[in-house]
């Protein structure tokens, strides 16, 4: 248990001293800085990962995590530091969001806190060095034999600019490209952040997209979709039921929202909103699906410390990602988060 206690130590400096330093510089900086960092340190820091708890391990969708603690898409997007993440304890890292060109986003500045409720929006719109960059990346990590021992997810998205009727055809570039490389691959179609890419939600154009890589998945690898916490009940019920139709592996809930109620009118943004403020509509959804189908959850969404993970599975997640709250509550978040579960 000291790993555990020694997170809770570390937690406490990094919200007292660190916290309020990097929050005094662009989030954007900090980010890259912290990424930067993490790519030098991440060999070094893997040498002293801590040994798993194999109470803490299950198999979902076929692949076995060494515990449900995931760092979710948005945060490493080119797949730079995937040897950190094991180091800092997450049982699992999905890189990404890839599209199959190179682009460099939306405008700066495009991330921006909301500390006021432990909230984040963006509108950085897939920015990205594009899935032969980061391929070749992947590749040299696997040849160095500093792969990570933890299962690696790659997220996938649509290039800005594709026309939506192209969108199959662009997810499947990339899918190809990087298919052999993934423990699972995900299509985020519910980003709001690249216009018109949420309407790839709609019935027959997921229909299509789901169809078609499915029927290229010859290796079978598991294929989930990431879905928005601004569709109606109708909406999520006809997309569980293409899921299962396409025999998906499972659906991640939830992307950023659009809806900004409560943030303070000095605060608003264009973009999509993360943190505090989507815990409960992300539960809400993580529930709605889990009592309608038996396709595995993996949610994310507000997710800050134990109680709001065990929430989580309390509600049928069988795995769960951080992103904001790695962010305010700093590396040591995924160790306390374990440290809740085992004590459960």
């Amino acid at each position: 248990m000291r790993q555990y206690r020694d997170a809770h130590i570390f937690m406490d400096l990094y919200k007292n001293l660190i916290r309020p330093l990097l929050f005094l510089a662009d989030p954007e900086v900090v980010h890259h800085g912290a990424m930067a960092a993490l790519k030098v340190a991440g060999p070094v820091l893997a040498k002293f990962a801590p040994k798993p708890d194999p109470r803490l391990a299950r198999t979902v969708f076929g692949v076995t995590f060494p515990n449900p603690v995931g760092l979710a898409a948005g945060f490493d997007k080119n797949a730079v530091a995937l040897p950190a993440w094991e180091a800092l304890g997450f049982g699992f890292a999905e890189v990404g969001t890839i599209t199959a060109r190179a682009q460099p986003g939306n405008p700066k500045p495009r991330i921006f806190r909301v500390p006021e409720c432990a909230g984040l929006i963006n509108r950085l719109g897939f920015n990205n060095d594009g899935c032969d960059a980061v391929e070749g990346r992947l590749q040299r990590l696997r040849e160095s034999g500093r792969w990570p021992a933890i299962p690696v997810g790659i997220n996938l998205g649509k290039s800005k600019i594709v026309p939506l009727q192209e969108a199959t055809e662009d997810y499947l570039l990339s899918f190809e490209r990087l298919k052999g490389l993934g423990d699972y691959f995900v299509l985020n179609v519910s980003s709001p952040n690249t216009p018109g890419l949420r309407q790839l939600q709609d019935r027959a154009a997921l229909h299509e997209l789901l169809g078609t890589i499915q029927g290229r998945n010859t290796a079978g690898r598991p294929l989930l979709l990431k879905i928005a916490p601004d569709l109606d009940w109708q909406m999520i019920g006809e997309i569980l039921e293409l899921v299962e139709e396409h025999k998906l592996a499972g659906i991640i809930a939830t992307n950023t929202t659009i809806d900004h109620a409560g943030i303070p009118a000095q605060r608003e943004q264009q973009g999509g909103l993360s943190g505090a403020p989507l815990r409960a509509r992300s539960t809400e959804i993580v529930r709605f699906i889990a009592e309608r189908t038996k396709l595995p959850v993996i949610a994310v969404g507000g997710i800050f410390d134990g109680p709001s993970a065990r929430e989580k599975f309390d509600a049928g997640a069988a795995l769960v990602q951080v992103y904001t709250g790695f962010i305010y509550e700093g590396p040591g978040i995924v160790k306390k988060i374990c440290r809740d579960l085992v004590g459960r």
